[in-house]
């Protein structure tokens, strides 16, 4: 190595230490940028803008250095030239996990349907976020249980791709997951090397029964986990469709005998990135058990939302008591819920009117009423 080349690496280094100690009074920042990026994407990648886009790609460069970062600072100790002092790499990591689990964020609490076991999955994300930000922790965890922390990095690689892959290759939900799943594997591996610390023969197989055990359990888990591009943006239930508008039209009261005379619309609008294309069910279910798992086709890129439905003709002959049709993806992931009481009187029951109600929450919110232009 040249003494030219040495000095300007060096030069570099201690640049590199001299914007991380100018940066560090302002790290607080960096959340809630990450945050309002997250969600400028949410809202803006399905009204065909190419930010959302843009901010993935963006996200996933930066994730791509820090992943290169041991094997280039391995090539450049090999020749001879100095790397990165552990606190400038250990400062990036932690931008860079912030920045994932802020901008991860909105989507998941956005699609969480928070009356099931996603609610659970949605609180951890919310506490690896609180950590990244709580620096004695965090720095406490990177430097004494170094598998904790490989493992907490393993969980942001899985977030990276769950997210920003359908909104930037048009891939499905479940393509997603799997790509996540086996993302995060991998990058478990050095968590897996410094719990069992392998050296024989029977530590190296044992590791790779574990690695496999925890692809199975992660793929097993999908249904805890929410389809972050994907939720319901309306629903209604009703006696007839017009289905050249799309649009439920009727009213019924939901009692046993007018269900089995003229039967039951139930319509979804479920937002979708555009460009994709993927098949979901509706999947209706009395007291619990499932009834009928009925396929649709839909197609993202629409404000609204696409507009999808499926008629119930054959009820059961008790078909009293309360119902709900779940929303799914084709690997089982819940987009939403549709919930209704079926009653012997029509003065017991609900009137199933057609009226398309929004859901609660972030998926419910119309961005264009709050941000003149969009």
């Amino acid at each position: 190595m040249t003494s030219d080349a040495f000095s300007r690496l060096n030069a570099l280094h201690q640049r590199a230490e001299r914007w991380v100690r100018r940066l560090r009074p302002y790290t607080w920042l960096w959340p809630p940028l990450a945050f309002l990026a997250g969600a400028l994407s949410f809202f803006l990648v399905d009204r065909q803008q190419t930010l959302g886009a843009v901010l993935a790609l963006g996200l996933l460069v930066a994730w791509v250095l820090l992943l290169s970062e041991n094997l280039i600072g391995r090539l450049l100790s090999r020749r001879g030239y100095s790397i990165l002092p552990g606190g400038v790499t250990a400062f990036i990591a932690q931008m860079i996990h912030q920045e994932t689990l802020f901008f991860t964020l909105p989507f998941i609490l956005a699609t969480t349907v928070w009356s099931s076991g996603q609610a659970l999955f949605t609180l951890l994300m919310i506490g690896c976020a609180l950590l990244s930000i709580l620096d004695p922790l965090y720095f406490r965890l990177a430097e004494r249980h170094r598998w904790l922390y490989f493992a907490f990095h393993a969980q942001c690689v899985f977030l990276v791709v769950l997210v920003t892959l359908p909104i930037m290759l048009q891939l499905t939900t479940g393509e997603s997951f799997l790509l996540a799943v086996l993302a995060a594997v991998f990058f478990s591996l050095p968590s897996l090397v410094h719990l069992l610390r392998p050296k024989g023969i029977l530590r190296w197989l044992a590791m790779i029964g574990l690695t496999l055990v925890l692809a199975v359990v992660a793929w097993s888990g999908r249904a805890w986990v929410p389809p972050a591009t994907l939720w319901l943006t309306g629903s209604a239930l009703s006696p007839g469709f017009d289905a050249a508008a799309r649009e439920p039209r009727g009213e019924i009261a939901l009692t046993e005998q007018a269900l089995k005379d003229n039967g039951l619309y139930a319509y979804t609008a479920i937002r979708a990135p555009r460009g994709l294309r993927e098949k979901i069910y509706h999947e209706w279910r009395r007291e619990g058990e499932l009834i009928d798992r009925i396929p649709l086709i839909i197609h993202g890129g629409r404000d609204k939302g696409y507009r999808a439905w499926t008629h119930k003709q054959h009820f059961p002959e008790q078909s009293q008591g309360d119902w709900r049709i779940d929303v799914m993806t084709s690997t089982g992931q819940r987009i939403g819920v549709v919930r209704f009481r079926v009653g012997e009187k029509p003065g017991d029951v609900k009137q199933a009117d057609g009226t398309i109600r929004a859901p609660g929450g972030l998926p419910g919110l119309d961005v264009s009423r709050l941000v003149p232009g969009l």
